[in-house]
């Protein structure tokens, strides 16, 4: 069986502080909590990743679960009614937010295509976080009948060498491409996920070109923080961590039509912050995905049932077998760390804490302080006034909306909402459109991303 997590309690009194291995980190009382423009909508998960296995066929080098082949999975794992419970939970903090059902691989767990319906039916979007060999034909059209929205498949190189060495088992590559022309087949969206390591990074220009080719709606390239598995790695450097940012910040106008976003890398928004203040990948501009939710607007539940702010810091607020996910996500002081939090170091001095605040990770897996300065950051403060969230800075418009319309809008994610309707509001002000409906909405997304749904599935 393995190890529940370590979970960290603070005492009732403020100053509070948090022992994490052998770092201390002091955190704010409630009543120092800064009243800065966000409300509780603002702290809703909208994005919570459900680690359901550590059961895989594969052997990657890079897991941050350890993931194991045993076909048991662990005398520890959530049972079917213990994930139909959390997910339940879950709902009654924000229905609307994305669930990623993920392991381990997802589709190895017997009844997964079960907890997959049962969230589904609860009204949530679920997406697929999967190695995609195990995708054929039947599978996808059972994921389509259910209600999945789509899958993430993971391709590390183009060269099936390269990937299958990573992924620690022959044929893997060719199995993950049937995967994704089985998805094709049966009208499953689907998106690439790619690593950037020290052996592939180089090789992004190429898999970007290579997945919007295949007709992949997103390419997320991911920037791992070396743990579990991934402790034995050498991650890019500081140096290649910025080329390959720089680069992706520039990426998405040469793809219109497909998502190129980085993920675990909130310097990503500093970036195109300072390319163009006003790019709408930036929280400046109220797009609030490709940066760090990290105890936000984002959970991850383990396969035990521990609830942590992210899959890289083995950081517990607790765990659903004894607390609602409603009370940990609610109630917590790990959660509560993150929404206000008392950055250190270059990090705390920055301008741009407010649209980037690093990653917290790092410092985490370095020496337990989660709160201390990012040191793969190469930027050197200036000074000067923060750069302000889109929710920090009032926005006023004459712009109305219709009921439909409105309730479509709710409907699409969280770290896309912002950014689609002050896209939608400027197109209705420049053309003197007095009404926002769902028809205008379908054409400008039809202008966006040609005649087919776009990565996101809306009614």
């Amino acid at each position: 069986m393995s190890r529940s997590l370590p979970v960290v309690q603070f005492p009732p009194e403020a100053p509070r502080p948090v022992s994490a291995g052998s770092q201390a980190t002091v955190f704010a009382s409630p009543g120092d909590l800064p009243s800065d423009g966000r409300t509780v909508d603002d702290f809703k998960p909208y994005l919570v990743a459900l680690n359901l296995t550590k059961r895989c066929n594969l052997k990657c080098a890079h897991c941050y679960l350890d993931a194991t082949t045993r076909a048991g999975g662990g005398s520890d794992e959530l049972s079917t009614e213990e994930c139909y419970r959390v997910i339940d939970q879950i709902a009654a903090v924000n229905r609307g937010c994305l669930l990623v059902i993920t392991g381990g691989e997802p589709l190895v767990r017997p009844d997964i295509l079960d907890i997959a319906r049962h969230a589904v039916g609860a009204g949530f979007m679920v997406v697929f976080g999967t190695n995609g060999m195990l995708i054929h034909d039947h599978v996808a059209r059972q994921l389509v009948e259910i209600g999945v929205m789509g899958v993430g498949i993971s391709i590390d190189s183009l060269n099936p060498d390269t990937h299958n060495a990573f992924r620690g088992v022959p044929g893997a590559w060719e199995a993950a491409v049937a995967g994704i022309e089985a998805c094709k087949r049966n009208g499953l969206q689907f998106q690439i996920h790619f690593s950037a390591q020290p052996m592939n990074y180089k090789e992004l220009p190429e898999v970007i070109e290579w997945a919007h080719q295949l007709g992949a709606r997103v390419l997320n390239v991911f920037f791992m923080v070396c743990t579990g598995r991934g402790e034995e790695l050498t991650d890019i450097t500081p140096g290649q961590y910025e080329e390959v940012l720089t680069f992706l910040v520039g990426a998405q106008s040469q793809y219109p039509d497909m998502l190129v976003r980085a993920r675990c890398a909130p310097h990503f928004k500093r970036l195109a912050y300072e390319k163009d203040p006003a790019s709408p990948l930036t929280k400046a501009q109220g797009y609030m995905g490709g940066g760090c939710l990290a105890g936000t607007n984002y959970a991850r539940v383990t396969p035990n049932g521990d609830v942590t702010p992210c899959p890289y810091m083995p950081l517990s607020a607790g765990n659903i077998r004894d607390t609602s996910f409603v009370d940990l996500w609610e109630k917590s002081d790990i959660f509560d760390s993150f929404r206000y939090p008392k950055l250190k170091g270059k990090c705390g001095d920055c301008e741009y804490s407010d649209i980037c605040g690093g990653c917290r990770a790092r410092p985490y897996v370095d020496h337990g302080d989660w709160m201390d300065e990012d040191q793969w950051c190469l930027y050197t403060p200036k000074g000067g006034d923060k750069v302000k969230v889109a929710f920090n800075v009032p926005m006023h418009t004459d712009t109305v909306w219709d009921e439909a319309a409105k309730t479509r809008l709710n409907r699409i994610p969280y770290f896309l909402r912002a950014m689609v309707k002050t896209g939608v509001e400027r197109h209705a002000r420049e053309h003197a459109i007095p009404l926002i409906t769902v028809q205008l909405m379908d054409e400008l997304r039809r202008k966006r991303f040609g005649n087919d749904t776009p990565v996101f599935k809306v009614p």
